[in-house]
């Protein structure tokens, strides 16, 4: 897939007899996923586009029709299929502001300049969102850690242009 892709659902099945899915959203909040409607998808080892246009939540879902899919035996070949935007055509965020796609790769140090390791990936609980750091060759041990995402109190800065955040957070913090 093309690295500036940016994944935002997956196609779940077929749904009703006229076309369309079910979707798993990534975004925040799930329903966000219905704001682009140009989508690419990796099928048969090519890139294909897909246009959305209808979708809606269903019950606890959601559900999608894309144009040209008009049958439940058209859309079973979309089941499965995660499906992405082009980087640009995200919202542009204010300062201090990143999506998750941006802070991964980052380089993690604490205020002493100890290297952490790299952010591998981020996931939410609820309370606030942690970032996975995982060692590099670099790093100061073998662990991995789970460092919660708190601006000003844990995180300190994010330089993207040195590639690296700088946290309140000791090396024998193991969570």
């Amino acid at each position: 897939m093309n690295k500036s892709r940016i994944r935002l659902g997956r196609v779940a099945s077929p749904y009703g007899v006229k076309g369309w899915v079910k979707l798993v959203s990534f975004t925040q909040p799930r329903d966000n996923i219905f704001s682009y409607q140009r989508f690419f998808a990796m099928r048969d080892g090519a890139e294909i586009e897909l246009e959305l246009d209808a979708g809606k939540p269903q019950g606890k879902g959601l559900v999608a029709h894309f144009v040209g899919f008009d049958t439940p035996e058209a859309v079973r070949e979309l089941t499965g299929l995660e499906l992405s935007v082009s980087s640009d055509a995200l919202p542009e965020l204010g300062k201090d502001d990143y999506y998750w796609h941006q802070l991964v790769g980052l380089q993690v140090l604490n205020r002493a300049g100890i290297n952490l390791g790299r952010v591998e990936s981020l996931f939410e609980t609820g309370a606030n969102d942690v970032m996975v750091v995982v060692p590099d060759t670099d790093s100061v041990d073998d662990n991995q850690r789970l460092i919660p995402w708190l601006p000003d109190r844990v995180v300190i800065e994010v330089d993207m242009a040195a590639d690296r955040i700088v946290v309140d957070w000791e090396p024998d913090y193991l969570i």
